[in-house]
């Protein structure tokens, strides 16, 4: 891989963008705290072949380095937009620095970087060893050669590169999250198990997982950050089960409990 990959996170989404640039050259993965440097670790060596090509550090400096930075944290315009004013001068001035964002403004981050230039919304998917495509959004400011790197990026990693407009929640959440509501609310007014409508779904739409299922893959609290992003409402059931601290997979219980 021509770039050297850097990454500002340590959640599913870094982790698994370590682990499937890490089978490809070296990676540095920046946490905050050691605890969550602890945690990442454990993730890459669990999940990744090649877990010595990893580097997991604590020194946001050490990002410097790479050619390629991409900032990989919550889903929240202001979080994002602080650390990537933060990689700005810390990043090498020919980098090109990303953001992994599902659902906010390219634009926006873009200018928090102050580098729109050099800027790129590189929405990967989870599980991102095993998901292939990976939605491209540029701002205005964006010169050729960034979308050139970021294109080949991509295509390096193994992944399908799709160029998509600026808009809250590009296409894929875009179309897919009123969808997955929908299911909520279906089950709102039918008492449904959620084990019946995700089996409608998966046997009679041919879908990998069903609505319910997903929404606990993704988290419950993301699912309601990128529903706001979009402009969809949320359901009523999906704010009682996060104000119980029911977020899905990630708390153990969400629509399915996991015990």
């Amino acid at each position: 891989m021509s770039e050297r990959l850097g990454i500002a996170g340590s959640g599913a989404i870094a982790c698994g963008l370590a682990t499937a640039a890490a089978e490809h050259g070296d990676v540095v993965l920046w946490a905050r705290s050691e605890k969550s440097q602890d945690r990442a670790r454990a993730t890459v060596e669990k999940r990744c072949e090649t877990p010595d090509r990893v580097q997991v550090v604590g020194d946001l400096d050490a990002l410097g380095e790479a050619t390629f930075v991409v900032e990989a944290i919550v889903e929240e315009t202001e979080a994002k937009s602080a650390l990537l004013q933060q990689l700005a001068p810390i990043a090498a001035d020919d980098a090109i620095i990303g953001s992994t964002t599902s659902s906010l403004s390219v634009e926006t981050l873009a200018d928090a970087s102050g580098r729109p230039d050099r800027f790129v919304g590189l929405h990967v998917f989870n599980p991102v060893p095993r998901m292939k495509l990976v939605e491209l959004a540029f701002p205005t400011g964006v010169n050729g050669t960034t979308r050139e790197r970021a294109f080949a990026l991509c295509e390096h990693l193994g992944k399908t590169p799709v160029e998509v407009p600026d808009l809250p929640g590009f296409v894929v959440n875009r179309l897919l999250f009123p969808y997955l509501f929908s299911a909520v609310r279906l089950q709102e007014e039918t008492g449904l198990e959620s084990e019946a409508i995700d089996q409608c779904m998966k046997l009679g739409a041919g879908h990998p997982m069903g609505p319910l299922a997903l929404l606990d893959f993704v988290g419950l609290d993301v699912s309601k950050a990128i529903g706001e992003a979009i402009g969809t409402e949320i359901p009523k059931k999906v704010d009682d089960l996060i104000a119980e601290g029911a977020l899905g997979k990630k708390s153990r219980r969400g629509f399915y409990d996991y015990g």
